[in-house]
């Protein structure tokens, strides 16, 4: 249970990237869009290659035996691990869309995945219950609103997008889709095609 809760206060830790760009935003430190998004891609650079170390090297530094054994579940430790999809995911909305759609699709990953977690029974279900899924929907409903409430339906569409992907299970033949990797990117598609089309 403390390792639970300590992989969902990392997990809600990735909020401080939205954080750090409103702010610098907000100051006029100068972090533009275009230097958030070449952040954004270096730091999942870094979590590839991390990762390929990881894994190809098999080095095993005292971070890992200190930090990653304790953060990560028991199914990631020989293969890509879910902090890697979830760096991903968030780089990739960041380099597809604009802040009002992108941020917020982030925040869905970094905190309503850990507050929907908190409501689930982690057991692996093709659909989860429906009390993960309306969590899941009104945490992430809450979060899209202040960047889209002058398009409503985006809210609606950028949350029903998280919703489908914390709560329906992908899967290819053994390899089970990470929803760190399809929150964010479910929701930010889902709400560019309503503000680009609707």
């Amino acid at each position: 249970m403390a390792d639970e809760l300590k992989r969902r206060l990392v997990h809600a830790s990735g909020s401080g990237l939205v954080a750090l760009y409103l702010l610098a935003n907000a100051l006029d430190l100068g972090l533009s869009w275009t230097r958030f998004r070449i952040l954004m891609v270096v730091l999942a650079l870094g979590t590839i290659l991390l990762e390929f170390t990881r894994l190809q090297l098999e080095l095993e530094w005292w971070v890992y035996q200190r930090l990653y054994e304790t953060l990560t579940r028991e199914y990631e430790q020989e293969q890509f691990a879910g902090y890697g999809y979830y760096m991903l995911s968030m780089t990739v909305v960041v380099c597809l869309f604009q802040p009002a759609i992108a941020l917020p699709a982030m925040l869905m990953l970094s905190l309503g995945d850990p507050i929907s977690g908190t409501v689930s029974d982690d057991t692996l279900k093709r659909v989860k219950g429906p009390k993960v899924l309306g969590t899941m929907f009104l945490v992430s409903a809450i979060i899209a609103t202040p960047f889209l409430y002058e398009t409503p339906l985006a809210v609606v569409a950028a949350a029903l997008g998280a919703t489908i992907a914390d709560g329906v299970t992908v899967q290819f033949g053994d390899y089970i889709v990470d929803d760190n990797l399809t929150i964010p990117i479910y929701a930010g598609v889902l709400a560019w095609l309503v503000v680009t089309f609707v």
